[in-house]
């Protein structure tokens, strides 16, 4: 006899629960502001850390909106009630599209490492300095991490990869997007490693690394898709 298996929800998954019970009821109506990350731990009693993954989460699927400087707000316009295609919530959604990544990109970062000029390096290496500079500004950071791997389909010369990674683009930006909402929650020590996994991709190029341009790549990318499995395993 097969019975269903029984998970335990995670601590960030019923701080996010109540929150968003909390802005259903109106008790938190639309553009109210939360109270801090200390004192809604304080309030849970659980680490800042789990508060900050809860609002992170709902700040991904449009429930929230994260201010840095100024502090977490209820979205304006409230999402409709998340449904089984939501993309936020569907787990095979993110699964296609880092399999996807997976496969173009390890390609990509091996040709760049085989093929990069000195302007492509100069390229890279200027988008680096950028994504280090806005540690702490997601926005920015954001723009530079989609912005670096754009430019290695670009270095890989191959004019196919390029067009396959332009026609993603919309796609690849929700993709890291969400992930960085849902993985770092914008922790300066989780932002210093991302930082520094682009920093080992670049330079396994640099060197015409070819295969370990491409396992960096995949080592990068496979960390992003097993941390996303488990935030959003149902």
């Amino acid at each position: 006899m097969n019975f269903q298996q029984i998970r335990t929800a995670k601590g960030s998954e019923l701080v996010a629960e109540q929150i968003k019970a909390r802005i259903t009821a109106g008790d938190y109506a639309p553009g109210t502001k939360l109270p801090s990350v200390a004192d809604l731990a304080r309030s849970f009693n659980v680490g800042q850390s789990t508060v900050r993954e809860a609002l992170s989460g709902l700040k991904a699927i449009g429930w929230l909106d994260i201010r840095h400087g100024s502090g977490t707000y209820v979205s304006a316009e409230l999402p409709a009630e998340e449904t089984p295609e939501d993309p936020f919530y569907k787990t095979n959604s993110f699964r296609e599209i880092i399999e996807v990544r997976k496969y173009i990109e390890s390609g990509c970062a091996e040709l760049a490492a085989k093929r990069r000029t000195d302007r492509d390096l100069q390229q890279l290496a200027d988008i680096l300095a950028r994504m280090e500079q806005a540690v702490g500004d997601e926005a920015k950071s954001e723009e530079a991490d989609i912005e670096f791997h754009l430019r290695i389909a670009e270095a890989s010369a191959n004019s196919l990869l390029q067009h396959m990674m332009q026609s993603l683009t919309d796609r690849l930006r929700e993709h890291i997007k969400s992930s960085r909402e849902l993985w770092f929650f914008s922790e300066r020590s989780s932002a210093e490693q991302l930082l520094a996994e682009h920093r080992g991709i670049y330079e396994a190029i640099r060197e015409g690394n070819e295969a370990e341009a491409s396992r960096r790549m995949l080592l990068h990318l496979g960390k992003v898709d097993r941390t996303l499995q488990r935030l959003l395993k149902p």
